[in-house]
């Protein structure tokens, strides 16, 4: 999803789009990898000298509530990461470097879905997240 899509989304829940929040949205956009809130602050300054982190943070904050973003907390970092919300997808954490790896699987999907069914649910969301040592 691009910054102007982002955007409109905010607008449409509305949310009042300042300059810095502009910003923010651009940094999340074109982000290739799972930024912290350090990493977007960092990055963001870069663009805008005069973003704080405080408004980062509640920028970061109002996103994930209003479910534009999602908020990872990976078990091998000591910090959330953050990407946007855009199509459904999985992460394997390599536990050495910190990488992560999005992914997708039809067979998971079905798996999930045929599991919450013989449990008597209807699976309304699910985040899967794997945790690995490369092979040698």
């Amino acid at each position: 999803m691009n910054a102007s899509d982002l955007e409109q989304k905010c607008q449409a829940a509305g949310l009042k789009m300042t300059a810095p929040r502009r910003v923010i949205l651009s940094v999340l956009a074109g982000a290739t990898d799972h930024p912290s809130v350090e990493d977007v602050y960092e990055r963001a300054k870069k663009e805008d000298s005069s973003i704080s982190m405080a408004t980062v943070y509640r920028t970061l904050g109002l996103l994930d509530e209003l479910g534009l973003v999602y908020r990872h907390e990976f078990s091998d970092a000591d910090h959330a990461r953050y990407e946007v919300n855009t199509e459904h997808h999985h992460h394997l954490i390599d536990i050495d470097t910190g990488k992560v790896i999005e992914f997708q699987s039809e067979e998971i999907e079905n798996m999930k879905q045929q599991i919450a069914r013989d449990l008597g649910y209807d699976l309304v969301e699910c985040r899967l997240e794997l945790y690995g040592k490369k092979m040698k």
